[in-house]
């Protein structure tokens, strides 16, 4: 079963995805970033190749020919492509109905108010399907 963990008050929702990808990618993990446009998409990208400041987490976008041999990849269709089944990080709104086929789902919560009724909505989804969610509240430091 998926394990869930939302990441409260994030300040900057994209850094702390990239932060969270990199520890995921330094435990040998495969990771999916659901995008939710192609703004969003490549934001993420832009970021990958800078985070960490001397360093850069090997990524590419889902549909290109090396997705397959890369360990992250940034998708944007509904069904991202197969192989990259340990991680997901959730920047939409909405719940991921594909989410079952990953080991963990990440899901990143702003401090604005519309960011926090879409993930309340989200966390109900997931607990009403009876998934083991954890919650880390970033302005504690966790």
């Amino acid at each position: 079963m998926t394990r869930i963990d939302f990441y409260l008050e994030a300040p900057d929702k994209l850094a702390v995805a990239c932060r969270l990808v990199g520890k995921a990618l330094g435990a040998g993990k495969r990771v999916c970033v659901y995008a939710p446009d192609e703004t969003a998409a490549r934001a993420v990208d832009r970021l990958l190749w800078t985070t960490p400041a001397i360093a850069f987490l090997p990524h590419c976008m889902a549909h290109d020919p090396l997705a397959a041999e890369t360990p992250v990849v940034i998708a944007r269709e509904a069904d991202p492509p197969p192989g990259h089944d340990d991680v997901l990080v959730n920047l939409h709104h909405e719940w991921p109905g594909f989410f079952p086929r990953f080991a963990r789902l990440l899901e990143i919560v702003g401090p604005d108010e519309d960011d926090k009724a879409a993930a309340r909505a989200r966390f109900r989804a997931y607990r009403d399907r009876g998934y083991p969610i954890h919650t880390h509240d970033l302005a504690a430091g966790e």
